[in-house]
């Protein structure tokens, strides 16, 4: 990674605001229609399963990670594993790294270069960077990734930056490690050639990400809001759970041109998204808005997680968010790294669900959701769409789920049918949301 001043982190913010802002100026008055088909390119969804749906097209479950030796030797292609990464925390002791673990942290990127090799190994965790010194070696499985550039897109122009990505990734070549790279907003947007974007997403990586962290950055508060997005967007769903799974939708419609689907995964902010300058500060994210951000990017078909692991405004500052929840008593962020801490639990729960295909189906209007089978079970992610209108919502059901009863995971309830055969539930808040379980 490449970052200027003396401040890594709140440069790198600053520096995408400063570019984002004259984007928006630019293009103020560029519109996008978001197009659902974000697998163009690919195959038709096809009929199967259980249900005998169509099939939303996908990268594959486990077995993507077979492709990369590190990550297959390290057991990433395990069905019952998902990736869920911190952004710069940092580790010196196995306390430290099983403190993080009992939170569902299981990778790392960004460390201090004297982080031993051990620490890694010794408690089933991961690294995806560069080797942090000595004791790194090709032998180091649980070294399961090549870290390509944060935001190459936004801090140099097209060509220097395609350069860039095209070294990077070519000296990660038959390294036996999946490459990854993140970008920022501009590759969801308009304000490059589509064929730029094309390229960045492409070209060169193996997992791609967005960060754009909707809840805390000052872009929702500049009325009027400005953008060339593939997706619509108002002022009221701007900031909401739902931004976070059109971030994911309009990257996997970048990426699916090409026919040659790859991970994508999402950033989700701890405490805020910066950038790092008081005047701008908006607010953190609640405990509530960070766990319906990461389970709206699930159902748009994040396949993994990453946590934004800085503080750079506002009154709970922080280098490392997680961290410091573990040494200081009362510490301000406490409620967002529990809150953090149970969406990832949850997820490692469902970790064999979610890393099944998904079906295409339309459960109701105002609702986003998806739809997967396991063993004699459907289960039903659901949070509201884009509308957020809260209150009850029924649900269609496929036929085969018919008249069953609804078990809610991790409510300790159950939905009886309605006689139809449908079933109606409650959603209090835009960032609510509920999963389902029916016995086939």
């Amino acid at each position: 990674m490449r970052y200027r001043g003396k401040n890594p982190a709140k440069n790198r913010l600053r520096s995408y605001w400063v570019l984002f802002t004259v984007a928006a100026m630019l293009l103020s008055s560029c519109t996008a229609n978001f197009t659902d088909e974000a697998t163009r390119k690919t195959e038709a969804p096809s009929l199967g399963g259980p249900l005998n749906l169509p099939m939303i097209p996908w990268e594959g479950g486990g077995e993507y990670w077979n492709a990369f030796d590190k990550a297959r030797d390290a057991g990433w292609s395990d069905e019952s594993f998902f990736p869920i990464t911190l952004w710069f925390n940092a580790i010196m002791t196995n306390e430290e790294v099983q403190y993080d673990k009992k939170l569902g942290f299981n990778t790392y990127i960004g460390l201090d270069p004297s982080t031993p090799y051990e620490l890694f190994a010794d408690n089933e965790a991961f690294w995806i960077g560069g080797p942090l010194n000595d004791s790194f070696t090709d032998e180091s499985i649980n070294w399961v990734g090549d870290f390509l550039g944060d935001e190459i897109d936004g801090r140099f122009d097209v060509a220097t930056g395609q350069r860039m990505m095209r070294e990077a990734s070519d000296l990660s070549e038959g390294s036996g490690r999946f490459r990854y790279t993140n970008y920022t907003q501009i590759v969801m947007a308009q304000y490059m050639k589509a064929k730029d974007i094309e390229t960045y997403v492409n070209d060169y990586s193996d997992v791609v990400s967005i960060d754009m962290y909707w809840y805390t950055v000052p872009f929702c508060s500049q009325l009027p809001l400005q953008h060339a997005y593939l997706f619509t967007l108002s002022e009221s769903n701007c900031r909401t759970s739902s931004s976070y799974g059109k971030t994911i939708q309009a990257l996997r419609e970048r990426d699916a041109v090409d026919g040659d689907l790859q991970r994508l995964w999402q950033f989700v902010e701890i405490l805020n998204g910066g950038p790092g300058q008081d005047a701008d500060y908006i607010e953190e994210i609640s405990p509530g808005q960070l766990k319906g951000a990461v389970m709206n990017s699930l159902i748009h078909e994040a396949r993994g997680i990453v946590y934004f692991n800085q503080s750079l405004s506002g009154d709970c500052l922080a280098g490392a968010v997680v961290r410091q929840s573990q040494v200081v008593d009362n510490y301000c962020g406490k409620e967002q790294v529990e809150a953090a801490g149970e969406i990832n639990l949850l997820i490692h729960s469902l970790a064999p669900v979610l890393n099944s295909q998904s079906y295409a189906f339309e459960f109701g209007s105002g609702l986003d959701t998806m739809l997967k089978v396991k063993g004699d079970a459907a289960y039903v992610f659901s949070m509201l769409d884009d509308s957020h209108q809260t209150g009850e919502r029924i649900f269609a059901v496929p036929e085969q789920l018919r008249g069953k009863t609804v078990e809610v995971i991790d409510e300790n309830r159950t939905i009886e049918p309605n006689i139809d055969g449908t079933f109606t539930d409650t959603f209090e808040h835009e960032y609510s949301y509920h999963v389902y379980k029916v016995l086939l």
